[in-house]
């Protein structure tokens, strides 16, 4: 199955959380793109997370782009393409603070969460995961 059908199935409660992960980390999610030279993710906080938004598909995106109000009415938005594995391995560690990403976050049935937890991104930059050496 790809990302979209794997979401959904664990929605629905017959999926497997480690297909769905496995998937993620296949797939390419497109991830909007912010700044003078699009060298920022776009992301959301909520909850004390720090959440880089990324989508399956650009219907899914322009979905998101038309419920936020975003950018100029029929202007497009700046996207890339990026692996999940490469937003989970790679980009995560270099942002500040907890981190993780939230797929199609405008399909209502069809949103997808993978928080900063061990298993989903590297331990040192889990919430509980490898000791950080603070408070130590």
């Amino acid at each position: 199955m790809e990302l979209p059908e794997e979401i959904a199935a664990m929605r629905a409660g017959t999926g497997d959380p480690g297909t769905l992960l496995g998937e993620f980390r296949r797939a390419a999610v497109l991830v909007p793109t912010l700044g003078p030279n699009a060298d920022q993710l776009l992301t959301r906080s909520f909850g004390g997370v720090r959440w880089i938004l990324a989508f399956t598909d650009e219907a899914a995106l322009a979905r998101f782009a038309r419920e936020s109000g975003g950018g100029a009415a029929g202007e497009p938005w700046e996207y890339t393409s990026v692996l999940g594995a490469r937003l989970l391995d790679a980009v995560v560690p270099e942002l500040d603070g907890p981190t993780g990403v939230a797929v199609d976050i405008a399909d209502e049935d069809g949103s997808m969460l993978f928080p900063p937890v061990p298993g989903i991104v590297p331990d040192e930059v889990a919430v509980g995961g490898a000791d950080k050496g603070e408070g130590a």
